[in-house]
């Protein structure tokens, strides 16, 4: 080996040492050892989430050197995108996405920039979603339907159904694509969140011309518009539709409709395609009752809601996070503070906190009732546990009557 090669070897494994170095800084300081790297994007997700500086989320992301091909890593792109988008660092957003797709190779890929499209739509960076979708032939990254679908999802996650629209219209044509069930399903999706629900109709009749079969997430997003808009008899012509294609009305199809009853306030009709379930020999999950549970608290009918929920768990569905914050929420609204205190705890013994509004509403409520003990040794555990608003809940728990 050459002196020049030997330098060059030697400043290569330099640099090499010196990045570890300082990923394993920035991602665990009080660590000499190594991080694998599901360890550094486990890292760098604990930091993000409570990351605001900008230079500094986009170091944590350099130190991870995430990859779109784990899930895990996809999780904390999303999660850094989050964070600059919500504190308006777009161009650091940009920063993020560009740089590291010209300056790492292994990211020069159809998948990379898929996901990186998607993430400008969650950031509702459409313009930019465009330009990366056009940069792929400069970058000699060819495009699949995977890319195409990629740039309805971030029109979709944008709330631009219009250029939604335009892309699904126009792009096929232009780059020699053909749409597929997940192209269709945006699409329909797009006419139901934008209130043109029926629209819907005549997707479903293009993907039969070209022999796309509808799925129950097409007829989904069909009945979730039409009980947006409140169209029952469309309802009804969406349930023919399903028949006609031999699609089989599931768990997920119930729920949808008992969410989008609930939804207006109409939660006894929802019961009722509870029961039909039930009578069908049909298992309703977590997501049934918790849809239920929520109609009935908006309602005002706290009673059935505490009924459904001692229900869901002796059927064996275990409640997830948004029904306990639920529940604890409106039953601390509604003034029954000592079924709130209850079923907060169980929800705390799993490790979820509901918010700091709905907690702060339930010490008020224990306090209203006397209960000032059990206030002061709620607001201990939750600092025990939660690193969030600490200084907040110290003064309130210096406000506490003695």
């Amino acid at each position: 080996m050459s002196l020049v090669s030997r330098l060059r070897h030697s400043l290569t494994h330099h640099l090499h040492r010196r990045q570890l170095s300082t990923a394993s800084s920035i991602l665990s300081p009080n660590s000499t050892t190594p991080l694998t790297s599901k360890q550094k994007t486990r890292a760098a997700l604990a930091l993000l989430k409570s990351e605001q500086n900008p230079h500094t989320i986009l170091d944590i992301c350099r130190a991870a050197a995430l990859t779109p091909d784990i899930h895990l890593d996809r999780i904390a792109f999303s999660v850094a995108v989050s964070q600059l988008s919500y504190s308006k660092h777009f161009d650091s957003i940009r920063k993020l996405l560009e740089s590291e797709l010209q300056t790492r190779p292994d990211l020069q890929t159809e998948r990379f920039v898929a996901h990186s499209i998607v993430l400008y739509g969650q950031a509702g960076m459409v313009n930019q979603a465009f330009e990366a979708f056009k940069q792929m032939g400069d970058l000699g990254i060819s495009r699949s339907v995977k890319s195409f679908n990629a740039l309805l999802f971030a029109c979709l996650l944008a709330k631009d159904y219009k250029e939604l629209h335009r892309v699904f219209v126009e792009f096929p044509k232009v780059y020699g694509l053909e749409p597929d069930l997940d192209s269709y399903n945006t699409v329909i999706k797009g006419f139901s969140e934008s209130g043109s629900t029926s629209s819907g109709y005549s997707v479903v009749a293009e993907m039969e011309r070209k022999s796309v079969k509808p799925n129950a997430t097409s007829f989904g997003h069909l009945l979730a518009g039409f009980y947006r808009e409140e169209r029952f008899e469309d309802v009804g012509k969406v349930m023919t539709l399903m028949k006609k294609h031999d699609v089989d009305m599931g768990i997920g199809t119930y729920n949808i409709r008992i969410q989008g009853l609930c939804k207006l306030k109409k939660s006894s009709e929802a019961m009722a395609l509870l029961d039909g379930m039930l009578s069908r020999g049909m298992k309703p999950n977590s997501v049934t009752y918790t849809h239920l549970i929520h109609g009935f608290c908006k309602e005002g009918n706290l009673e059935q809601a505490k009924k459904l929920f001692k229900t869901m768990k002796s059927r064996g569905c275990q409640p997830e996070y948004d029904c306990y914050s639920t529940l604890v929420y409106f039953l601390c609204k509604g003034g029954d503070v000592e079924a709130a205190l209850s079923i907060a705890k169980e929800s705390m013994e799993k490790g979820w906190f509901p918010n700091f509004g709905t907690m702060k509403r339930l010490v008020e409520g224990l306090v209203e009732i006397k209960k000032v003990e059990e206030a002061r040794e709620l607001i201990k555990q939750i600092k025990e546990k939660v690193t969030k608003n600490v200084h907040m809940w110290d003064e309130i728990e210096a406000g506490l009557p003695q």
